[in-house]
Order: C-alpha cells, then sequence, then structure tokens
C-alpha cells in the first residue's frame, strides 16, 4: 500500500463566504470554478481548480481561519501575481525563510487562510 497522489485540499470558510471566495480564488489566483455534485450542493462552499491544482471551500459554522497550516501554490510568475493581489488591496508577506532557488509569498485568503504562493 502507498499513497499514489493527492486529489485537492479542502479549507474552511464561513457561513455564506462563496461570493469573497469567488473573488479571490477565482478572479484573483485564477483558480476556475468547478460545479460541486449535486449532493454536495445544499452544504454551500465552492470548489476550485487549475489544472491538477483543486481547492475546496467548506461551509465551516464554527469557523476558525488556519493561521499555520497553509496550502502552498507553485506558480509561474510571482511578482505579476503579487502586483495583481497588492491593486487589489491584498497585502502578501515575504517573512518566508529563503529557500535556495524559491522565491516564496505568503497571503491570506478574505477568511484569514494562510496560503504560500512560490515560484521555482
Amino acid at each position: 500500500m502507498r499513497i499514489i497522489g493527492m486529489d485537492h485540499v479542502q479549507l474552511a470558510m464561513p457561513v455564506n463566504g462563496e461570493a469573497a471566495a469567488r473573488a479571490f480564488y477565482d478572479g484573483l489566483l485564477g483558480l476556475r470554478e468547478v460545479a460541486k455534485p449535486a449532493q454536495l450542493i445544499s452544504r454551500g462552499g465552492c470548489w476550485f481548480q487549475a489544472g491538477t491544482v483543486k481547492v475546496h471551500l467548506g461551509v465551516d459554522p464554527n469557523f476558525i481561519p488556519a493561521g499555520k497550516a497553509h496550502p502552498a501554490f507553485v506558480v509561474d510568475d510571482l511578482a505579476l501575481l503579487q502586483q495583481k493581489l497588492e491593486a487589489a488591496g491584498i497585502t502578501l508577506s515575504d517573512e518566508a525563510s529563503p529557500l535556495d532557488g524559491i522565491e516564496r509569498r505568503f497571503v491570506h485568503d478574505p477568511f484569514g487562510n494562510r496560503i504560500e504562493l512560490m515560484q521555482y
């Protein structure tokens, strides 16, 4: 038995956060919204995908943002994405310890969940 891949990462969001999730994950990060299975629509939330990267935002009525745990998205132009996010009023942090050959920034989604952005 061995793990052979990852299907998706799920992050929590508060009730009625779908519009903010769409604006950030689709509008700014470029992860396109995909339809949820019919049997899960009543739970709320949204699903996003870019290539093989899948992010599910699930509604948690007792929502607490993930301040340390985070997904790390690999991007092809971190400087351009940083400009786009900053133009939208979103602050990025370069507090990440440097790694050889990797540029990294941290950002928080509209709900306070930590997201790492990386460029090799």
